[in-house]
């Protein structure tokens, strides 16, 4: 179980080991989110708009599960590092507890007042009934989805990010294949439009539970279990809303704020703006693909490294990580820039003039802007959580995206009434305000802790007795 390494080429290795194949998950993941793009173009403009402001709205719960999943991997990383995995499916069973927690208030939401959570985000009428539609057909999809999110996170933790890649995989491509189905009528299947769309995930995010139960069964080392959710586990639970909580305030802060964006986007110049907006979107998250695995990664190695109780390995494989996001940050920038003659041919289709100029200056502002999101999330999201560190993180988001980010947008866009391509560019600042702090606390290293307990059994049990 020890991961002691002799210099920095070993863990070069270990990351590119453990960030392949969650590049190759988010390859699948941006590949079948631009068909879903290129497929809506056949329902029309509004039904791109209406599904990114939707999706909006789900984005806030999906960074909720993200911020979970973290803290389960601050957690589990460590003790498995520390090849403790009796205690590991305690952590799980804490985060089933939280996810699903979630998971059903955000479903009974969509179904609820689909309309009511469209308003948020945009005024036009039309958008508003498509994207109420989509939400009602999702919400059972995001219960299946938080189960899985945190057993593959658990997977992940334990050794087996091959085994969560594959099953993230499955569940993409059997999105892409049915979103067909559903949006051309394949099969003698009825075209559906943006229902359609909703149908698939819901019945992909399905289909990756089952797999999920399928490779339980096969004992990998941690079982899918529900058992733990209804086990007191008062010690680890103390030690998961220490740390994990705040990682789930500052996902939840950023992902609201970055709702907040489309909201604000989303009610500028009549619906070029948004179309603009969700398709960049897009294209950003393609741009991000190996930014995202090295933050994952980060994240994983660091944390099992520090669980294993070797600090100054830990903070070598932090500095090694910080390079490589730099790296892929500047790589994923040239991404953007490459494809952009081909998106702007494709969306040239339908998309206004208006709406076209709009797209391509917000690709050209993300050839530098995925750099900034790079190194924010490996060492915000990944080294800085692997040591049990996730309220700095949190003081930092909250003050830089709701007291200078948010703020600036609003006031920029409803106050002084500032042109689209300004608003956007003064929101697309609120990665690089943030980076002295977060440069001085990285290598200050006090985040490099091991955060495991020993006889954590023995532990409880003295403390039930007290």
């Amino acid at each position: 179980m020890k991961l002691k390494y002799a210099g920095s080429k070993e863990l070069y290795k270990k990351v590119w080991v453990v960030s392949l194949p969650i590049i190759f998950q988010n390859i699948i993941d941006a590949a079948v989110n631009s068909a879903d793009v290129l497929m809506l173009n056949y329902v029309g403009q509004d039904a791109i708009s209406a599904v990114s402001l939707a999706n909006s709205l789900v984005g806030i719960l999906f960074m909720f599960l993200y911020g979970i999943g973290t803290g389960i991997a601050m957690l589990a990383a460590q003790y498995y590092g520390k090849g403790d995995l009796k205690t590991i499916e305690k952590v799980e069973g804490i985060g089933l507890k939280f996810a699903l927690s979630v998971a059903i208030a955000g479903a009974a939401a969509c179904v609820a007042v689909p309309r009511l959570l469209m308003r948020i985000y945009t005024p036009e009428s039309k958008l508003i009934d498509i994207g109420a539609e989509y939400l009602v057909f999702i919400a059972p999809g995001l219960i299946f989805w938080a189960i899985s999110a945190v057993y593959m996170s658990i997977l992940r933790c334990i050794g087996k990010v091959s085994v969560a890649t594959v099953l993230e995989a499955i569940a993409l491509i059997c999105n892409v294949a049915l979103n067909a189905v559903f949006i051309f009528g394949l099969f003698g299947a009825p075209k559906l439009g943006v229902v359609g769309v909703a149908i698939a995930t819901t019945l992909s995010r399905l289909i990756q539970l089952i797999g999920c139960i399928v490779v339980s069964a096969s004992k990998p080392g941690v079982a899918l279990t529900f058992k733990t959710m209804f086990q007191r586990h008062k010690l680890l639970e103390k030690d998961f809303i220490t740390m994990a909580m705040p990682a789930i305030g500052n996902d939840l802060a950023w992902s609201v704020a970055f709702s907040a964006y489309s909201a604000i986007i989303g009610h500028l110049d009549s619906g070029d703006a948004a179309a603009a907006y969700s398709i960049v979107n897009v294209v950003r998250n393609l741009g991000c693909i190996m930014c995202y695995g090295i933050g994952s990664a980060s994240g994983i190695i660091v944390g099992q490294i520090l669980g294993e109780g070797s600090t100054e390995d830990g903070i070598k494989a932090g500095h090694i990580c910080l390079r490589l996001a730099i790296i892929t940050g500047i790589i994923g920038g040239l991404v953007v820039l490459a494809i952009m003659p081909i998106v702007l041919k494709i969306e040239s289709a339908s998309f206004t003039p208006e709406a076209l100029d709009y797209l391509k200056f917000m690709m050209l502002i993300n050839t530098y802007y995925i750099t900034g999101t790079s190194v924010n999330t490996c060492l915000i999201a990944g080294v800085f959580r692997a040591g049990g560190d996730s309220k700095f993180g949190f003081k930092c988001d909250v003050i830089d995206m709701w007291a200078y980010a948010v703020p600036l947008g609003f006031l920029a866009a409803f106050v002084f009434k500032l042109p689209v391509k300004v608003v956007y560019f003064l929101l697309c600042t609120d990665e690089f305000v943030k980076w002295p702090w977060v440069f001085k606390h990285f290598y200050s290293h006090k985040w490099a802790q091991n955060i495991t307990r020993d006889n954590i059994d023995n532990e409880q049990i003295q403390e039930q007795s007290n």
